[in-house]
């Protein structure tokens, strides 16, 4: 018979996690509290409690390549970055392709998960459900993952911010806000500088009066865009680049990146420098936030000091008057009210993960955390391979113990939050570590000798999670083909004008060939006096030339 798995979520990790149980003989069985799938990807106008929600314009700041399950590329047709609802088409194109719609219950919130009686030998769960009409059922599962994400839970640090009950404007969370419409005409102050407060900035500019954006620390701002209009995280994250990062030291590459970036803009010009170096926390990505400060509808702010009624003060000693309306781009903590108190053993009674997925202090690996990281790369295939090695460890596949096991997280830098540095993982380092457990990290010297155009890109190319499929469990027969066609699947979308190739111009040739034709004019002048007068000739030379070889040609 086989086991039973409970996945709590329906969005990108909960569907890969359903896949990956089903690759492995599981059972998987999913609760969505949702009508839906899509979970932070599906767009909702009115925001639902215990839920992430994006704003109507979002889109993606990692491109389709490298974003996209290891076993079905996006479509060739779809945009390199995508609005979200192409996005939610995506998951639903995956979601059809592999059946699984038939294992997700809908509309089932679970209000509980806890051990069972005998779970010391069992290692099973029970988890308790709720369904749309109020039905509540409780289920005995083998193992349980949880795909809820880490942007369930807004952080509104009213208190933080003294005076802030004398503002009589409006107020909201970034996670309420949906489009800049209602800003129209306002003065607006956007607190944080996280990739939701950069995006809300520019969008707000465009309608409102004034847009002002404060931020304590700053932050490094990245273009969507790279080396001749290419993804920027298709030429930033290769093997090659990679392996150049653990040879070189972080402070030097730290220093050419930056000195790189300012070159495209000065962040101290532009008040956008941070505090921290750039690789120490995720940067900005964002391709107008420069252009909007260029022209004055984005004006750069430091903390904010005090709330004077409709007046806020910052820390320079700056006023600004008459403000309208305050967004908190302020972050999220992570929530898992149905989650036993025996799982949260970190300090601050935090959840300390180990490899990023299992709690170490469980006897019995059954529960697993999948997506709850913040990756320098894209989130999806990181969850796929989260899901991928728990599902094996779940089988039996991998036996080991949490006793004595390091729980620290792995590849973690330096981070101003120790909160959310636990959860930063540098992206190729992470996804190498647990495909190498699995045995699908690929063989890049046996490549080279057997496949080498293979070999080629995959040491040299974009890092696409089909790398992953080329051996091993969940071996995919398209992954070759896949890795050698992903330019084509970029340019696909762009080339909707056909642009003829220019004619080879023939300037360079005839540049060529005239300067050929003049040392060749001048190399049979030269030869012709040489040839009259060997002596007369030599006489330019003479100070080169050694006195044995001249006493030679004298006689």
């Amino acid at each position: 018979m086989a086991r039973r798995v409970a996945v709590i979520g329906a969005g990108s990790s909960g569907l890969t996690c359903i896949k990956c149980c089903l690759e492995e003989g599981l059972e998987p069985v999913c609760f969505e509290s949702s009508d839906d799938i899509g979970g932070l990807w599906r767009f909702k106008e009115i925001p639902e409690p215990e839920r992430s929600s994006t704003y109507r314009s979002l889109v993606t700041n990692t491109s389709k390549e490298m974003m996209c399950f290891s076993d079905l590329p996006m479509p060739a047709h779809f945009p390199n970055f995508m609005h979200n609802s192409q996005l939610l088409q995506y998951l639903q194109l995956y979601a059809a392709h592999f059946n699984l719609l038939q294992h997700i219950h809908f509309q089932t919130t679970v209000l509980s998960v806890k051990q069972s009686p005998d779970f010391a030998c069992s290692g099973q769960w029970e988890v308790l459900t709720e369904d749309r009409d109020g039905l509540k059922k409780i289920h005995i599962f083998d193992a349980v993952l949880v795909c809820t994400g880490h942007y369930t839970k807004p952080v509104m640090p009213l208190k933080d911010f003294p005076g802030f009950e004398t503002f009589k404007g409006e107020y909201c969370h970034s996670s309420e806000y949906k489009d800049p419409e209602p800003y129209k005409g306002k003065k607006v102050v956007v607190v944080g500088i996280g990739n939701s407060g950069a995006d809300i900035a520019v969008e707000l500019s465009r309608v409102a009066k004034k847009t002002f954006v404060s931020t304590r620390q700053g932050a490094w701002v990245i273009r969507r865009t790279s080396h001749k209009g290419c993804p920027f995280d298709i030429t930033a994250f290769t093997r090659l680049l990679d392996l150049q990062g653990l040879l070189l030291p972080r402070r030097l590459i730290n220093w050419v990146s930056e000195r790189e970036l300012n070159q495209k803009y000065d962040h101290r010009l532009y008040g956008l420098m941070p505090k921290h170096r750039l690789f120490d926390q995720i940067p900005v990505i964002n391709d107008d936030l420069p252009a909007c400060i260029l022209l004055g509808v984005v004006v750069m702010k430091p903390h904010i000091q005090e709330f004077q009624g409709s007046t806020v003060a910052f820390v320079n000693g700056t006023k600004e008057e008459q403000i309208d309306a305050v967004v908190f781009c302020t972050g999220y903590n992570c929530s898992f009210p149905f989650l036993t108190a025996s799982v949260f053993t970190g300090p601050g009674h935090n959840l300390n993960l180990y490899k990023h997925i299992f709690p170490p202090s469980l006897e019995h690996p059954t529960l697993a955390i999948i997506g709850l990281i913040e990756p320098w790369g894209p989130i999806m295939p990181m969850a796929e391979m989260q899901a991928r090695w728990a599902t094996q460890v779940i089988t039996g596949n991998f036996s080991f113990s949490f006793l004595n096991t390091c729980v620290l997280p792995s590849f973690c830098p330096s981070f101003p939050s120790p909160k959310h540095g636990n959860l930063l993982v540098e992206y190729i380092p992470y996804m190498d570590e647990l495909a190498n457990e699995l045995g699908v990290r690929p063989n890049i010297l046996r490549l080279l000798l057997t496949d080498p155009r293979l070999g080629f890109w995959v040491l040299f190319g974009p890092f696409t999670p089909c790398q992953y499929r080329l051996r091993g469990p969940g071996k995919w027969a398209g992954a070759r083909n896949a890795i050698l066609t992903v330019w084509d699947r970029v340019s696909q979308p762009m080339m909707t004008r056909v642009v003829p190739e220019p004619r080879p111009s023939r300037l360079p040739k005839l540049l060529v060939l005239s300067i050929l034709l003049v040392a060749a004019i001048y190399a049979e002048k030269r030869h012709s006096k040489l040839l009259e007068s060997p002596m007369a000739a030599l006489n330019n030379w003479r100070m080169y030339v050694p006195a044995a070889v001249l006493r030679v040609l004298k006689t």
